[in-house]
Formats: structure tokens, C-alpha cells, sequence
């Protein structure tokens, strides 16, 4: 059991092209209480056969990558039935980008220079749904 008595931890892979990033979300995880990090990928071939393997709870998903893009790899993971919630974390907060995301099944959108510290809150509300749901 985890400390707020649940069954189990929120399984969170994380998908960016910069370590830099991956870093700082790392520490953001360990400040969220029934979190578990089970992955990192850099580029979305990577991300999809991470979360083929790993099956998160959460996705934490770029839009700019090497070798794909985050919206591609949003729609792909959504067309699956039993899909991770995902949270797009960007750079390129542009509002068609946010549309996009947000019509192609994206459970958040955060620009990342302002607006990282609301990644905390929605993993928070994921938590709580998790909760829920093991209830």
C-alpha cells in the first residue's frame, strides 16, 4: 500500500528529448506523494514501445522530438482502448497546438516555462483518481 492507503503507486513514464527536462520532472515525481517513475524515452519511437512495454498510468509527453512528435504519438495512444492519461508538456504553447492536443484526447497541456509547477497538481488529480478507482 502506498501512504494514502491505496493499492498502488501512479505509474508515470516521462517523454522528452531533453535530459535537462527529464531531470527536473524526475524531482517534480519524487515531491508527488503515491507516484512511481517506470520510464523515460527521448524520441517517440522510444515513447511508444516504452508504454507498449511498461503500461503507465500517465504519459508526460513533449510535442517536439527527434524521430516523430508528440502530437503523432497523443494520437496513436488514443486510438488504443485502456490508453495512459496524458499530460503535454511544451515549449511551443501555441493555441493551435493546445486545440490539437486537447482534441486529440490530451488530458492537459502545460507550457512549460509557464506553467511546469501545474504538472504537480495534475498528477495530484490523477492520484486521486486512481484512489477512486482501486476503491
Amino acid at each position: 500500500m502506498t501512504d494514502d492507503g491505496s493499492k498502488r503507486a501512479l505509474r508515470v513514464l516521462i517523454v522528452d528529448d531533453s535530459a535537462l527536462m527529464r531531470e527536473r520532472l524526475v524531482v517534480l515525481l519524487s515531491e508527488v506523494k503515491g507516484t512511481e517513475l517506470v520510464g523515460q524515452a527521448e524520441d517517440a519511437p522510444a515513447a511508444l514501445e516504452a508504454i507498449r512495454r511498461l503500461k503507465p498510468d500517465v504519459v508526460i509527453l513533449d510535442i517536439r522530438m527527434p524521430k516523430g512528435n508528440g502530437i503523432a504519438t497523443l494520437e496513436v495512444l488514443k486510438a488504443n482502448e485502456g490508453c495512459p492519461a496524458v499530460i503535454m508538456l511544451t515549449a511551443f504553447p501555441y493555441p493551435q497546438y493546445r486545440e490539437k492536443c486537447l482534441r486529440a484526447g490530451a488530458d492537459y497541456f502545460f507550457d512549460k516555462a509557464t506553467e511546469f509547477d501545474s504538472v504537480h497538481e495534475a498528477l495530484e488529480q490523477l492520484r486521486a483518481r486512481l484512489v477512486i478507482a482501486d476503491r
